[in-house]
C-alpha cells in the first residue's frame, strides 16, 4: 500500500460487525465436541434468532466455523462468543476481527 491517502481511508473504516473463526483445539476429539453440541446449537440459534448472529459458515476443513456478528466493537463479540459452551470448555480458539465498509469504494464516488 504505496498510497498513504488510500491507507488512511481504511483505517478510518467504521466498524459494523466483527468476523470470529473458531477452531477446534488441538488434541481436542470429535466426541469432545458432539457432546456439547446440543447446547451449543440451541444458544447459538438463539442468538441468531435475537439478531447477534448476522451469518454463519462451517469451515471446509471441518475444524471449527466463521460467524459474522451484528455487533460494534471486538469486545462485544468476544463477550458474546466466549459465552458459548464451547467456549466455556475450553475446546475451540477464537480469532476475532472488526470488519465495516469497503471504504476504498469511496474513491470511485469522487467527482474528478
Amino acid at each position: 500500500m504505496a498510497d498513504p491517502s488510500l491507507a488512511q481511508t481504511q483505517a478510518t473504516s467504521p466498524t459494523t460487525g466483527v468476523m470470529v473463526i473458531l477452531t477446534v483445539k488441538a488434541g481436542v476429539t470429535r466426541e469432545q465436541v458432539m457432546a456439547v453440541m446440543p447446547d451449543e446449537i440451541r444458544q447459538t440459534v438463539q442468538l441468531y434468532l435475537g439478531g447477534k448472529i448476522r451469518e454463519w459458515y462451517s469451515r471446509s476443513d471441518g475444524r471449527g466455523a466463521v460467524f459474522l456478528l451484528d455487533v460494534k466493537d471486538v469486545a462485544d463479540g468476544q463477550a458474546i462468543m466466549e459465552g458459548l459452551p464451547l467456549a466455556r470448555q475450553n475446546l475451540i480458539d477464537h480469532e476475532y476481527t472488526a470488519i465495516g465498509p469497503l471504504m476504498p469504494l469511496r474513491l470511485l464516488m469522487a467527482t474528478p
